[in-house]
């Protein structure tokens, strides 16, 4: 465990963030490389992410793939976005560290950026991708049609998907008010023009729909 700590600050040393608040960085990296440990990535990977943000997850994508490894990190929303820093902040920082020269930043919507690939060839059964991953991402897209046909896609671009997702359940009393601000969010999110909402998912993830697909 001591080596994953001492991983965990390194990596996140490698994000931007408050020194101040270093611990909450940590954190955060600590949890994707728990994620990391279930999806065995191996080294020298050209791994796909889609929505990642301000790169939390890319970083240690990035690490995990080593020196000969890529990672093509995808999301649509506008470098200004976020705070107190923003998408371009973040990547731009990444991008200035050690890991920065295995990720590619592209700023698209996930289905343009597959549309935009070269069809493999199926003759041998190449992929342009080892494996793509969504880490806590879901709840962007608007709506589970979106997300299926996104999968369908990857399909064609990438051997394997690695998925990792927030429940609608807090797993302690103390987590339930997030879980609310989120679903909260989300229903008024929803409502705005299409051009604006991000998080959008907490609506149609307590529809009846949503829910019959999932029993």
């Amino acid at each position: 465990m001591s080596t994953q700590l001492d991983d965990a600050a390194t990596i996140a040393r490698v994000s931007l963030h408050d020194p101040e608040h270093f611990d909450i960085q940590r954190t955060q990296t600590l949890h994707r490389l728990a994620l990391l440990k279930q999806w065995d990535i191996a080294p020298d990977s050209k791994i796909l992410e889609l929505g990642c943000g301000q790169g939390d997850c890319t970083a240690v994508l990035a690490s995990a793939v080593g020196e000969n490894g890529t990672v093509v990190a995808v999301d649509p929303a506008s470098l200004d976005y976020g705070a107190p820093y923003t998408l371009g902040q973040a990547q731009s920082h990444i991008s200035q560290g050690p890991l920065g020269v295995r990720i590619t930043w592209v700023q698209q919507q996930p289905q343009d950026y597959l549309s935009s690939l070269s069809c493999p060839d199926s003759t041998n059964g190449s992929n342009t991708f080892d494996a793509a991953v969504l880490a806590h991402c879901l709840w962007y897209f608007s709506s589970p049609g979106l997300i299926q046909s996104t999968f369908v896609s990857l399909r064609k671009h990438s051997k394997r998907l690695l998925l990792a997702e927030w429940s609608l359940t807090a797993t302690h009393p103390s987590a339930q008010p997030h879980v609310l601000a989120a679903l909260a969010q989300a229903a008024l999110e929803c409502r705005k023009n299409e051009g604006s909402p991000w998080l959008r998912g907490g609506s149609w993830k307590t529809s009846p729909e949503y829910n019959a697909g999932r029993a």
